[in-house]
């Protein structure tokens, strides 16, 4: 039997392309190895989002052609899409395809192995129109479904490689992601997240439809207990986005809000397309109609030209936020980015500290939001073993609005909408005990206890 092996470098709609190619194979009749054993076929599946991204994706490609040589080694994602021809370069890969087209790779492995040549698929991404359909009906992680909805980017920030590497904007059609949602929702998955390039763009390239109407369709789908947003900016949370926050009680009192820079000046420097003002104005809005909403957020540190006080004014800002958690990243070189070109890099050490300092903000925003449910009842759903161990008895999952909470449970309980006491607050994790499981969605209710 054939076998391929797989390695997924950067973010989360890479690792669910990944399980895209693989369904193809499986379909093919190939089984799965680990990427450090022998296959036939490695597929390295690349990110360019950073120009260390690069340099990894190099790496784990020469290592599967030392693992194999005899092997067939097929390249895919951002950095075969942006640089196809470097990849080619590197003597042991046979083919690369991008971040398109990905659903000719068995055709392509086919050729393969007739001709012996190497294969370069990769096309213009900037001319693509169309949404490529790549299903995914099942995940490793039992509990939460990943579903696609978009590819690509508009906004063109000065910090950003990825519309080269993905595209403009495109959606899925509506009919087909609710037709994966029912396929996921049978499969036995309670919680589905959204997720894109550019998630809440969603719809904007789809005439008389929009995410707040695919919001309302998914909202339908009998048996999804739990619809999850994976980031959304603030500029596309509408007011029809927000009526379906209020009043759908499958949306998930979680939405991640990338902010990247508390002060004016920045933001306009990136290209971000939103004021401070604006973004709080749209936070508050959601605090109004979802009390207790965790709001998550990234943060770049050290842009070009971020002065002392610039960063003083983010600080301040995030603070008034009161974000449950912060993603924060120190500001790092990409390579063909406006933002690369600019003068006033800002010095490391500078950004080093600046990043430590948020890290420990960051820390308490969530060690604050964590310590308001001591005593609540949360609907959690069990993901795995704490700490990896079932021996403990201990297991984790999280509360729709994001909580982390570990709890004395059984096996059995893992995929389960579980009614949860919060007895411990931290600043990663929350414990409590479990108070009973919902049967089914008929029977949900909250607890008061």
């Amino acid at each position: 039997m054939a076998t391929v092996a797989f390695h997924t470098l950067g973010c989360k709609v890479n690792f669910y392309d990944t399980e895209a190619i693989w369904q193809l194979f499986k379909n093919e009749g190939y089984e799965q190895v680990d990427f450090e054993q022998t296959a036939d076929v490695y597929v390295v599946n690349t990110c360019t989002v950073t120009n260390t991204g690069d340099k990894k994706s190099r790496q784990m490609i020469r290592r599967a052609i030392r693992r194999n040589p005899e092997a067939i080694v097929a390249v895919t994602g951002c950095y075969a899409q942006t640089s196809p021809a470097e990849i080619l370069a590197i003597p042991g890969v046979d083919m690369v395809i991008g971040t398109q087209d990905r659903e000719n790779i068995i055709p392509l492995v086919k050729q393969f192995e007739q001709d012996r040549q190497p294969i370069n698929a990769v096309r213009n991404i900037m001319k693509t129109r169309q949404f490529e359909e790549l299903d995914v009906p099942d995940f490793a992680d039992r509990t939460r479904a990943f579903l696609k909805i978009q590819e690509g980017c508009n906004n063109f920030c000065t910090f950003c490689i990825i519309p080269w590497s993905r595209g403009l904007m495109r959606s899925r059609e509506p009919q087909s992601v609710i037709q994966q949602a029912e396929q996921l929702v049978a499969a036995g998955y309670q919680e589905i997240v959204l997720t894109g390039i550019h998630t809440g763009g969603y719809g904007e390239d789809i005439e008389d439809y929009s995410l707040a109407k695919l919001l309302w369709d998914l909202d339908k789908v009998e048996g999804l207990k739990r619809i999850r947003i994976s980031s959304i900016e603030a500029s596309q949370i509408t007011d029809e986005v927000i009526e379906v926050l209020k009043s759908s009680d499958k949306m998930c009192r979680h939405l991640h809000i990338p902010l990247q820079a508390g002060d004016d000046q920045v933001l306009a420097r990136m290209r971000r397309k939103y004021t401070t003002a604006e973004f709080a104005r749209k936070i508050e809005r959601i605090h109004e109609i979802m009390p207790d909403v965790a709001i998550t957020t990234d943060v770049i540190v050290g842009f070009p030209g971020e002065t002392e006080e610039m960063f003083r004014n983010g600080v301040a800002f995030m603070e008034r936020m009161k974000f449950s958690e912060m993603h924060v990243f120190p500001y790092s070189k990409r390579t063909g980015t406006p933002a690369a070109r600019m003068e006033d890099q800002v010095d490391e050490e500078i950004k080093n500290a600046r990043v430590h300092e948020l890290i420990d903000l960051s820390e308490t925003m969530q060690l604050a939001y964590a310590q308001k449910f001591i005593g609540q009842v949360l609907e959690v759903i069990p993901e795995r073993a704490h700490k990896g161990t079932s021996d403990s008895g201990l297991f984790m999952g999280y509360s729709d609005n994001y909580v982390q909470v570990v709890f004395e449970g059984s096996e059995d309980l893992i995929g389960e909408v579980c009614l949860v006491k919060v007895t411990e607050a931290g600043v990663n994790e929350s414990r409590g005990h479990l108070v009973r499981v919902l049967e089914t969605a008929e029977t949900a209710q909250v607890v008061n206890l």
